[in-house]
């Protein structure tokens, strides 16, 4: 641990609550405190894709167990205010990449894999964009990655062009979990550069890619970082028997409810197992203590998932688009048992990671998360801030319990009388109306202009910084 690097944090998120925020720095060039792994921990990044905040079995769920992440919160520390960057796959990824609110790179959105909309070859993750494994692996440390990218299609995109060792997997937003083609129609499994197709159904490949990583780096003299994108439980809705939807051997989707849901279940079950695949391989190389493991969602569950008490789903910016699932489990450091309500979100993971690993800012570079390291080891509760969403027209801010949300659908179904010119904005305490239900916008009045103004002043800042890719 780096109490300077802690202390600045603080004072940085301190200062953020009087100024609206003000960003970390990073440099691709890093210092390490020390190359030993005994003295920095491996990481392991496990990313679900659509799952709701209520599909595992310690978040509520009593339709079906996931006992695998619900060991994982057992003998670590569980979230119950953690959310995506992004309501759908691409933002909230690059968010986690960078750092930084995915709008400074102009991934705000799916980068599609149709090459009808004349972007597939255009759009991804920017090569001058400084990556979490890019910063990870500067400090010494291997990396490597199994399953869905989902930031950019063409080779100048890759993975292994954003400081991946290795990388196997798929780079679009979905494909079929048995012939690995994407929903354009295009073979899609990867090994580098390099298509490389591989017979098996994907949930079972990706936790297979991820324990060779593991054994191959285990007990070295560097430290590991492993980033284990899963697709499920993301459409096509397939379990390991379900037949193919796309390619040879394809039969229509799965149409009726009861079908959907079976599948569903077995998708977030095989998940559930690879998990406890991972933990296992880390108990055979003896690197449990030293391994850090963070597990989170993409974004909020779709209709087929369980989202609990929250409204919304998957695109949208109610609670039930981004308020996910995350657990960290780090024996010895992080307490067993724990549940903290603090309020974090995906891009917080870079500069908590780079802070646990030992590494050193030289030269500035905006990160807009906070380092939730003290908070993990210590359980030290997080300086208060201002948070932002942004997709398609909707918005939404969050400070404290306080959230605006503006042009959101459906926000008219809330009043039961709306002037012909009332703004759609809408104003929930999340500490007494979780389900966002109570709308306190005309009660209010001061509140909606305070938190008007800082979103309007954050949209400014990211349209300034606003890069682009190969655009």
């Amino acid at each position: 641990m780096l109490p300077h690097f802690a202390s600045l944090v603080q004072s940085l998120s301190a200062v953020a609550s009087c100024l609206l925020f003000l960003p970390l720095t990073v440099n691709a060039s890093l210092e390490t405190t020390s190359n030993t792994p005994s003295s920095r921990p491996n990481i392991i990044v496990i990313l679900a894709d659509d799952m709701g905040y209520s599909d595992l079995s310690c978040y509520g769920n009593d339709r079906y167990t996931t006992p695998h992440l619900d060991r994982l919160a057992a003998e670590g520390m569980k979230f119950t205010d953690f959310h995506s960057n992004g309501a759908v796959c691409s933002p909230t990824r690059a968010a986690f990449m960078t750092g930084r609110y995915q709008q400074r790179c102009g991934i705000d959105e799916v980068i599609t894999a149709d090459p009808a909309a004349g972007k597939r070859d255009r759009l991804g993750l920017p090569d001058h964009e400084i990556t979490l494994p890019e910063a990870l692996r500067e400090s010494g440390y291997r990396t490597g990655m199994c399953g869905k990218w989902h930031l950019g299609y063409t080779a100048q995109f890759n993975p292994t062009k954003h400081g991946f060792n290795t990388f196997n997997g798929y780079v679009s937003g979905n494909v079929d979990f048995h012939t690995h083609i994407d929903q354009a129609g295009f073979e899609d499994w990867w090994h580098n550069t390099e298509l490389h197709p591989e017979a098996g159904y994907s949930t079972h490949l990706i936790t297979n890619h991820a324990i060779e990583f593991i054994e191959e780096n285990a007990g070295g003299e560097r430290p590991f970082f492993l980033y284990v994108a899963h697709e499920a439980p993301h459409y096509p809705y397939q379990g390991p028997s379900d037949p193919p939807v796309r390619g040879p051997g394809a039969q229509e989707p799965l149409k009726e409810k009861a079908e959907i849901q079976r599948a569903y279940r077995e998708m977030v079950r095989e998940m559930d197992k690879g998990v406890g695949q991972i933990l296992t391989a880390l108990e055979a190389k003896k690197i449990t203590q030293n391994t850090i493991v963070f597990f989170f969602s993409d974004n909020g569950g779709t209709r087929e998932a369980n989202n609990g008490l929250l409204r919304g789903f998957k695109g949208s910016l109610w609670e039930g688009g981004h308020r996910v699932p995350a657990i960290a489990r780090w024996p010895g450091t992080i307490k067993a048992g724990a549940t903290t309500s603090q309020t974090a979100i995906g891009m917080d993971l870079m500069p908590t990671f780079l802070e646990l690993a030992g590494a050193k800012t030289n030269e500035e570079r905006k990160l807009d998360g906070s380092s939730l390291a003290s908070l993990l080891t210590r359980q030290t509760p997080l300086a208060e801030r201002t948070l932002f969403w942004q997709f398609n027209q909707s918005m939404a801010v969050r400070r404290g319990s306080w959230k605006l949300i503006k042009n959101a659908p459906f926000l008219s179904r809330i009043r039961q009388k709306k002037a012909a010119n009332e703004p759609t904005v809408a104003l929930f305490n999340l500490e007494d109306s979780i389900g966002e239900s109570v709308d306190l916008a005309t009660t209010m009045p001061d509140m909606v202009e305070d938190l008007q103004t800082q979103l309007e002043a954050w949209q400014q800042d990211v349209r300034a910084s606003h890069t682009t890719s190969a655009e």
